[in-house]
Formats: structure tokens, C-alpha cells, sequence
């Protein structure tokens, strides 16, 4: 988007006052249910728009639709609460909505409050229609395909950003290749495929190290609440706002290549989350703790979350739908010991982070090779036990 000054502070105060909205029903909520045990729902909450609406001027200058949708992502943000308390997970109760932490407002219909192209008939650019900031030119950076169904808009540090999701997107099927292919993931290549192609690790975070680590040192010797520390968190947030737009296009590049060579994709099913655990501590008996590796763990972790592993696999869900492209997550236990020759098992198979050598037949390959050679076969075993069924 390209704001004018006036609309700016347009979008700031929108956003302010949503989060304000999120906030209030959010305590609501909580003391409802302190002082009474009662629950409160989303319908409730909506119910009290029109009162609310005509107390605050403020509040009353946006779109109805739009706090809808806030209430909405509070009720979504407590039904995601309990689901995980029921399912035995670390719960995470929702919290209040601090000045950074809220940063985006949806209008669930183009229409109502809101219109994307809403001067159509401009010859050069276009524009969005927002309710309480008028219309706001747009960068639009690719044609916009079928309905536009609902409309956000985003704050990233001092960009601000539409994002537009619609509904009757035509597919574009490729044509059939006849191949397939198993791709195995990792910290030293980013990915190797099963017909022994190796795309490289970029650590875009690694790589540009050096100047989030210098702003964000900057930023802590800032007194809360100043200008000064404004723009030193304007300026972390531009630094990692760019590593973050990197690995998403490298994303999108490896994903375009396998959507394009191949009919069937098989990966591993990854537990980023699971795998990207602190170890545990390990008390001595006296007091103290035993050595845990936590240190070498943390590095670790660090460099499977810079890689984008889960950045990726969403990337390439999405596109092999829509090229019509077949996708298969396996189970990962076992593909980098396994012998892809004879199927022997063994720690001691891979001599090196790089080598696979078995201790059965002498098979001899590059690991991930090996890798993701199982994993191709565990997939295509997936999909004719699927047939059979």
C-alpha cells in the first residue's frame, strides 16, 4: 500500500482501536468467568456492537464487519486454547494485545466496509477502499485472479500491506512428467532430492548475522517509551522483515522446480516444533545440574528454524494443489540408517554427516541421497496401500 501521511495515521488509529476491542471483550471474558464462572461467545460479544459503537465516537468510525472479524479471531484464539488443553498441550492462554503485537484488520467481505479496485476505471494505478481512511493507492504486484472474497490489512514495521484471499481461483494444471521424486530435508543442504540433486543452504539469518545482532544491542540500551527506542524496534523489525522475505523466496523458487519436474512429491512429515525443543534439565541430586548439551542444542535449533522447513513444505502444499501435482508426507524414523540398496538398518551405516556406507552389503552413497531415496520408496509404498484400500 502507499498511504498518504493523513491515511496513515488513519490505518494506526484503526488498528489501535480494533486492538483496544480485542482487549476489552478479552477481560470481559476473563472476569466473566472469575467472578460468575460464566462464558462468554462470540455472539455475546457482537451482541453488544451497536451499544458499543454508539458510547465511543471512536469505535464507531470503522467498519461493523470488521470488529466482527477481531471478535471473531478473539473466540478463535480461546476455541484454539481449549483445544489444547484437551488434547494434553502446553495451553497458552490468550493474552492481551500489546502496541506491537496486534498489527492486522480484516474485513470478511469486499463490499462491506471495504473495496478492492475501487477506482477501476484509473488508467495506471490502483486503489483500495477503507472505511474511516478513504482510498489507498496500491502497489499491485501481481494480476489478482478470481473473486476477492475478504480483505486485510497488514502493518509490517513501516510498510503496510493488502492481502486479499479469494474464492473461484482457476487452477493452472501442468502437464505430466512421469516422474517422481523423495526429498530429504536438512541443515547442511536445504534440500536433496532422490535423483541426487542438492540445493544448498542459504542461512539467510547466519549471513546477515551481524547487523540484527548490532540493532538489537542498540535497541536494548534504549529507555523504554522514547522516540529513540521506536526506531531502533522500527529498525529490528525492517532487518529480520527482510530475512524473513528472503527465505520465503527461496521458498518459493525450490518449490516452483519440484512442482515443475515432477508428478509425485514425497517428503518427510516433520515435527518442526517437537524437534526444536530445549533439552531438558538434568538435576544432579544436589542442587545442581548435570551437562545437557543445552548450549550445542540451542545452535541447533537455530539453524533448522533459519532454514524455513516449514515455510517451505506450506509453500509447496499450496502450488502442487494447484498445479494438481501429488503430495505424500512419510514418516521420517529410519530414512537416514536405512540401506536404500538391502534395507539394513544401523546407527553406524552413516560414518559422517555426508557419507552412507552400509555394514551389510557395502552400499556406498551420499546420505541425504540415501535418505531420500527411502523416503521416495516409503511414499510410493503410501500411495499403492492406498489404491489397494
Amino acid at each position: 500500500m502507499r498511504p498518504t501521511a493523513h491515511q496513515r495515521i488513519a490505518l494506526t488509529a484503526c488498528l489501535d482501536d480494533h486492538r483496544a476491542l480485542y482487549n476489552a471483550a478479552l477481560e470481559e471474558r476473563r472476569e466473566a468467568y472469575r467472578r460468575s464462572k460464566v462464558s462468554i461467545r462470540y455472539g455475546d460479544q457482537s451482541a453488544q456492537l451497536k451499544e458499543i459503537r454508539a458510547d465511543d465516537p471512536d469505535q464507531a468510525r470503522w467498519s461493523f464487519s470488521s470488529q466482527q472479524a477481531t471478535l471473531r479471531r478473539l473466540d478463535k484464539a480461546f476455541r484454539a486454547f481449549f483445544g489444547r488443553v484437551k488434547a494434553g498441550r502446553t495451553p497458552g492462554f490468550p493474552r492481551l494485545k500489546g502496541r506491537g503485537w496486534f498489527d492486522t484488520v480484516e474485513w470478511p467481505k469486499d463490499g462491506d466496509g471495504c473495496r478492492w479496485n475501487s477506482q477501476p476505471e484509473h488508467p495506471s494505478a490502483t486503489f483500495v477502499r477503507l472505511q474511516g481512511a478513504g482510498h489507498v493507492r496500491v502497489h499491485r504486484h501481481r494480476p489478482v485472479r478470481g473473486r476477492v472474497k475478504t480483505i486485510s490489512v497488514k502493518r509490517e514495521g513501516s510498510r503496510w500491506f493488502v492481502v486479499l484471499s479469494c474464492d473461484d481461483v482457476p487452477a493452472e494444471i501442468l502437464p505430466a512428467t512421469g516422474a517422481v521424486v523423495g526429498v530429504d530435508m536438512g541443515v547442511a543442504s536445504f534440500l536433496t532430492t532422490s535423483d541426487g540433486e542438492q540445493v544448498g543452504n542459504p542461512r539467510h539469518l547466519a549471513a546477515s548475522a551481524g547487523k540484527p545482532a548490532t540493532a538489537q544491542r542498540d535497541l536494548a540500551r534504549k529507555k523504554r517509551g522514547s522516540t529513540r527506542r521506536r526506531k531502533a524496534v522500527a529498525r529490528v523489525a525492517a532487518l529480520h522483515g527482510k530475512v524473513r522475505r528472503q527465505r520465503l523466496d527461496g521458498a518459493h523458487k525450490a518449490a516452483n522446480a519440484l512442482i515443475r519436474d515432477y508428478d509425485m512429491i514425497v517428503h518427510e512429515d516433520l515435527r518442526i516444533t517437537n524437534m526444536t525443543k530445549s533439552p531438558a534439565p538434568k538435576p544432579d541430586g544436589e542442587g545442581g545440574f548435570l551437562p545437557n548439551r543445552a548450549a550445542a542444542k540451542a545452535g541447533l535449533n537455530k539453524s533448522i528454524l533459519d532454514a524455513g522447513w516449514g515455510v517451505f513444505l506450506t509453500v509447496l502444499a499450496h502450488k502442487a494443489e494447484s498445479a494438481g501435482r501429488e503430495l505424500i508426507a512419510v514418516n521420517p524414523a529410519g530414512t537416514s540408517r536405512t540401506c536404500a540398496r538391502c534395507g539394513h538398518c544401523a546407527k553406524d551405516d552413516r560414518l559422517t554427516q555426508a557419507s552412507f556406507v552400509c555394514t551389510a552389503c557395502g552400499h556406498a552413497a551420499h546420505a541425504d541421497v540415501n535418505a531420500a531415496v527411502n523416503i521416495l520408496r516409503a511414499g510410493l509404498a503410501l500411495r499403492q496401500a492406498a489404491q489397494a484400500a
